[in-house]
């Protein structure tokens, strides 16, 4: 029999998981007659740890159910213990972009729906030195934003809590560019940007189209570059983004690479999934197929 574990944030979405959570346990085994057992993170990274010793220890699938943060955690979790593990998100923290693109549901029933058809796809994983991940890294401008935003600040004021954060740390960046050197397809090349991103998905920050070209098993990042700009040129790139028609903006660089090496002026902060991951210098690839995932 197929051992399922859900492992899930207390603190993500308004705190209402620690409903939500044994109530689709109850359901899984009322309507498909199917057990899972529940796990309750209490640490910032208890939630790698709990994957990987499940993964080690017969669970077959495990669902992250929470935030971006606590999906990267399980993942990590699960690419560390090396076994063929499925893994499932039940998207319920502030931003979820990655579980919006996959158009995941989060009522529960659906949700349930979901877990008892077990439709799986195998798609790629970012590595970002040491660490996986599934959506995006991005190092410069308002990139460290989803970290300093506090649990409490979340619970009350939702995405709003991140536009607040931003509107603080904007004065204090714009105009602090940064010099990379980037090696990637064989080119080495110096730039002056605002800041980067690497994206495995096309939903990134709330923003829908700000990686069109995007795809889960192509084996390939798409990296967008921020050039050095005014601030009306750098909100326009915003703007335009929404419509899908910002990539022949002249401050904005955009291709595709299977992995990067990038070493930054000041050694920047690079964001993982919404999490701190480290520091530049810092090489990516891309491991294609590394996870298998539930989809609808």
């Amino acid at each position: 029999m197929n051992r399922i574990l859900i492992i899930y944030n207390p603190n993500a979405g308004r705190k209402t998981l620690s409903k939500k959570i044994p109530k689709l346990q109850e359901l899984m085994l009322i309507r498909y007659g199917i057990a899972i057992d529940i796990a309750a993170t209490s640490l910032e990274v208890h939630a790698k740890d709990i994957a990987c010793d499940a993964a080690n220890n017969g669970y077959e699938t495990i669902i992250a159910a929470g935030g971006d943060g606590t999906v990267n955690e399980v993942l990590n979790g699960i690419m560390k213990s090396e076994k063929a593990v499925k893994m499932g998100i039940y998207p319920s923290g502030t931003v979820n972009d990655f579980g919006n693109y996959l158009r995941i549901p989060k009522n529960i029933y659906h949700f349930a729906a979901l877990l008892n058809r077990g439709n799986s796809r195998r798609i790629d994983v970012g590595l970002g030195g040491d660490r996986y991940f599934l959506n995006v890294a991005a190092a410069g401008l308002l990139t460290d934003v989803a970290y300093k935003v506090s649990h409490e600040a979340k619970t009350v004021m939702g995405k709003f809590a991140y536009y607040i954060e931003g509107l603080k740390e904007l004065p204090k960046q714009f105009f602090r560019p940064f010099r990379v050197e980037l090696q990637y397809n064989g080119i080495k090349e110096e730039r002056e940007i605002l800041f980067f991103l690497l994206a495995n998905s096309s939903h990134v920050g709330g923003f829908k189209n700000l990686v069109p070209d995007a795809s889960l098993n192509d084996g390939r990042f798409d990296l967008l570059l921020v050039e050095k700009s005014q601030l009306i040129e750098a909100a326009g790139i915003f703007v335009l983004s929404l419509t899908g028609e910002h990539l022949n903006h002249p401050n904005l660089k955009y291709m595709q690479v299977e992995e990067v090496h990038i070493k930054g002026e000041g050694n920047p902060r690079v964001d993982i999934d919404g999490e701190l991951g480290g520091q530049l210098p810092m090489s990516f690839k891309v491991v294609k197929g590394g996870i298998e995932l539930l989809v609808p």
